[in-house]
């Protein structure tokens, strides 16, 4: 079959390319996603558990469930998705960030189907998931309605979409390109952009153009007094996560 036109924009390949060695570094460059990480879990797993009917505190509550990690990186999500239970694929369009996930994996004795790849290539061969989670990626592709459309032809018929993104606002601009970039330096200058950054209005008008139906948005809230990220149901003022299903 034919590969799909691809909307993966090479310069933000090229970007995470050359992060790809520190994924597991929890004071690295991707130290803001270690310290987010927690934040996300709450989110995904809940989202998950009350869509599938799923007890969180079974040993494996996402047995039975095939889940899809768009831009693994070096599978911080991915892996305490395959821990839950879940048939756990990773797929990144940085073929440098495999190798990373693959041997940490290995190490931590889970199995994760790991690919470089895209999602367009994926949706075009039939794959298809019950779960996608799309965290932290399309405020970093060519075209947003497309990549949206190939994570709705990667879902069954009632899979859940989960998308996280930065909104494009003053405050955002300040915190996640003046604050994480040049003065904490937590990200390489340059690692963001803010005109890519989507608000949550836009979010879920291109959702529902992607077909699926947008039922959940909440921020994350990060604290600076003590360090540490919260949901919030009202602040989605620079970083945000929604929900969404594919009808059936």
């Amino acid at each position: 079959m034919q590969a799909a036109q691809s909307t993966i924009d090479p310069a933000e390949i090229a970007k995470f390319e050359a992060m790809a060695a520190e994924w597991w570094d929890e004071n690295g460059k991707f130290k803001p996603l270690h310290m987010l990480n927690p934040c996300r879990l709450d989110y995904i797993t809940s989202q998950i558990a009350a869509e599938f009917d799923r007890n969180l505190k079974a040993p494996t509550p996402f047995e039975g469930l095939r889940l899809l990690d768009i831009g693994c990186g070096g599978g911080l999500l991915a892996e305490p998705m395959a821990r839950l239970g879940a048939d756990v694929v990773g797929a990144d369009a940085a073929e440098r960030n495999i190798p990373v996930a693959k041997l940490h994996a290995e190490q931590s004795g889970l199995e994760i189907d790991y690919r470089h790849t895209t999602a367009e290539d994926m949706a075009a061969a039939g794959e298809q998931f019950d779960v996608v989670l799309n965290m932290e990626v399309v405020e970093h592709v060519a075209s947003p309605p497309d990549y949206l459309r190939a994570c709705h032809d990667l879902l069954k018929p009632g899979g859940l979409h989960i998308c996280s993104t930065l909104n494009r606002n003053p405050k955002s601009y300040v915190m996640a390109i003046i604050g994480a970039e040049h003065v904490m330096r937590w990200l390489p200058k340059g690692t963001h952009e803010w005109s890519k950054f989507i608000t949550p209005d836009e979010l879920y008008d291109l959702l529902r153009g992607a077909g699926l139906d947008p039922v959940d948005r909440k921020g994350f809230v990060f604290n600076p007094l003590d360090w540490s990220w919260s949901l919030s149901d009202r602040d989605l003022s620079v970083n945000y996560v929604t929900a969404s299903v594919r009808p059936r």
